[in-house]
């Protein structure tokens, strides 16, 4: 087993970045209070936190079918020659219908989250994907979410 070269997480920053994935905009204030901290210490451990790559960023959760993209996928892709180059996340990044991209261990190399209007948009999306990437895919629709970006307890 590797040793690795990042410091562990100790309890109490643990605690605030649990606190942090459920809540991005809890106050600092409150943030000490839960951890019993004082506020500037709180600020603190949260720029140490950020600074350490721990906190990658803050956002909202959005209602995607109130802002007009009620349909969400996930396209799974495996190139149709692999002895080509790997630059399937490259050439696919100004596609703005993708949300994610993961490179997956399996039968597929990445899988694609997107999110369009109608199922016709997806399956244009679908050609420009081929088309751009040389890639074939495979397609699953959401029916339903029953939760999404739940924070991860440790």
């Amino acid at each position: 087993m590797s040793q690795s070269n990042t410091p562990p997480v100790e309890a109490t920053d643990r605690q605030i970045l649990e606190l942090l994935a459920k809540d991005g905009r809890m106050s600092y204030t409150d943030l000490g209070r839960a951890t019993g901290l004082s506020t500037s210490a709180v600020h603190q451990r949260v720029k140490r936190l950020e600074q350490r790559g721990l906190i990658l960023g803050y956002g909202a959760t959005v209602n995607y079918a109130e802002i007009g993209v009620p349909l969400t996928a996930f396209i799974a892709i495996r190139p149709i020659d692999p002895s080509q180059k790997d630059d399937c996340p490259e050439r696919l990044i100004t596609m703005p219908e993708i949300e994610s991209c993961w490179s997956v261990a399996g039968e597929e190399s990445y899988v694609v989250k997107v999110r369009t209007t109608t199922p016709a948009e997806l399956e244009g999306l679908l050609g420009r994907i081929r088309t751009a990437a040389n890639v074939s895919t495979r397609t699953t629709i959401v029916l339903s979410t029953y939760y999404e970006n739940r924070p991860v307890s440790g």
